[in-house]
């Protein structure tokens, strides 16, 4: 008998191992663009249609924002960007192994997307957001790491639909001295903080010299770090342009110092940090 149930249990197992693998290895339906191959599977044929076409605007206006247009062929042919399109958010779970939270991932290197059909904010928020990561990497280069904040920052300013909303948070927080100087933002890895942990943290000098001491917990800690990154990236990108910000870019991924990026890409506006913080101050209250 109890041979019996050892087959039978290790026959349910086979048949679940193997369902689920069939269903990873699932063959995807193809559809191509000029510059994107979207997989899918058991997807409304017209959801990854919208998906080829906003990727393909976003392509547009993202290369255009960095100053990439010049390069009409990149991510042609058979460098085009790979979108996997999962049905849903388990079996986009199941074939990633990411946390429970995600809903996507790009991988720079093998320049792929993956995420699952789960509608408007796909299209608005992560499909940009993904893109802007990539195409960034692409122009300025991987041979060393850009610091989390700036690109961050770049991948945030892409989504278009959400900058109105983010630029009046990012001034309430200016408003109410709830800000971190940038040093503390170059030099903390925001990927570490626990969203219920409770910090204490400097915040950014006061007109009167006075250091306030912020409390929180790690969520708003996030939040605020995102919302500068996102502020910061739209203050040098709208103020001084996209070349200049790229120069910039490229001069912290060769482990400059800031104050050393800043001096190379603006000699005559930014010489400093504290000359960056306090024109990005003054933008973000004028927003």
């Amino acid at each position: 008998m109890e041979t019996n149930k050892t087959v039978i249990y290790f026959s349910f197992f086979l048949l679940v191992f193997f369902s689920v693998l069939s269903f990873a290895k699932q063959d995807w339906t193809q559809l191509n663009s000029d510059h994107f191959i979207v997989y899918y599977q058991y997807t409304d044929k017209n959801f990854a249609a919208d998906v080829a076409r906003k990727a393909e605007e976003y392509y547009n206006s993202i290369a255009d924002n960095l100053g990439y247009v010049r390069y009409s062929n990149f991510w042609k042919w058979d460098k085009r960007v790979k979108i996997y399109i999962y049905p849903d958010h388990s079996s986009y779970l199941l074939a990633t192994n990411q946390q429970s939270w995600s809903h996507g991932v790009a991988d720079y290197f093998k320049k792929e997307i993956i995420s699952y059909a789960w509608g408007k904010d796909f299209l608005k928020s992560l499909l940009p957001h993904e893109m802007g990561h990539l195409i960034f990497r692409d122009f300025v280069g991987f041979k060393s790491d850009i610091p989390l904040w700036l690109d961050e920052g770049v991948a945030q300013w892409e989504e278009s639909e959400l900058k109105a909303q983010r630029l009046s948070l990012g001034k309430q927080q200016v408003s109410k001295n709830i800000i971190l100087p940038i040093r503390t933002m170059i030099a903390l890895d925001i990927r570490k903080i626990e969203t219920d942990q409770q910090i204490k943290i400097e915040g950014m000098a006061l007109d009167n010299g006075q250091i306030p001491i912020l409390e929180m917990d790690g969520s708003s800690l996030v939040n605020i770090y995102y919302l500068q990154a996102f502020s910061l990236v739209g203050f040098l990108m709208e103020r001084y342009g996209a070349e200049s910000f790229v120069v910039f870019s490229r001069q912290l991924r060769d482990g400059k110092t800031i104050n050393d990026a800043l001096k190379f890409a603006y000699p005559q506006q930014l010489r400093s940090i504290e000359q960056l913080e306090k024109q990005w101050k003054q933008y973000l209250l004028n927003a």
